[in-house]
């Protein structure tokens, strides 16, 4: 079973990511994009945050993603991407997130090219969620996620289609698609 996320395990997971080659992802017709892929600890075991996007968002409405999104012009930066829109979204604030590292790039059905950014903050936490763009928080143990069984393939229906997707399950949440290969990529890191 997975422990907290103590800081020989964060030290890991810097060490991991700062050790390997990034792939990126450059294409000017795209659009680019952030996510945070959150870590903290509650209970003495780590957790991920994963947000339900509310049915008013114009991208991937009712979906299980992680906090991030569109760059704006005034970012320096993809990391200050997902640490603004962490802010705009959750109310994580730029002095209680650290930055472990950056994932792969992916590009989405939507056509995003999106840069997901590996990050630590304490818990527990007083979250200002934006009521526009956030449903819900997900406290999904990392424990659930590495265990057998929690990653299948499934079938989605996406408007009048059914689609075969990677997913995780946790409880009545299906995380797929864009999150789901990011989660993947993360999770295969760890083993």
């Amino acid at each position: 079973m997975m422990r907290g996320c103590a800081e020989d395990f964060l030290r890991k997971i810097r060490h991991t990511l700062s050790g390997r080659e990034r792939k990126t992802i450059d294409h000017l017709a795209l659009s680019r994009a952030a996510v945070l892929v959150p870590l903290f600890e509650k209970k003495e075991e780590c957790h991920l945050l994963f947000t339900k996007r509310t049915e008013r968002v114009k991208y991937h409405k009712g979906q299980i993603s992680f906090p991030g999104g569109m760059v704006d012009k005034e970012d320096r930066d993809l990391e200050m991407t997902a640490r603004r829109e962490s802010y705009e979204e959750i109310g994580l604030k730029e002095d209680d997130l650290e930055i472990l590292g950056a994932l792969d790039d992916i590009v989405t059905v939507t056509q995003f090219i999106v840069t997901p950014f590996v990050g630590y903050f304490p818990y527990p936490y007083s979250y200002q969620v934006s009521d526009i763009e956030i449903a819900e928080l997900i406290e999904v143990p990392l424990s659930h996620l590495l265990a057998p069984g929690c990653f299948a393939e499934r079938e989605i229906s996406q408007g009048d289609h059914q689609d075969v997707v990677s997913c995780y399950q946790y409880g009545e949440h299906i995380i797929w698609g864009a999150t789901a290969r990011i989660l993947k990529q993360f999770l295969d890191l760890l083993s």
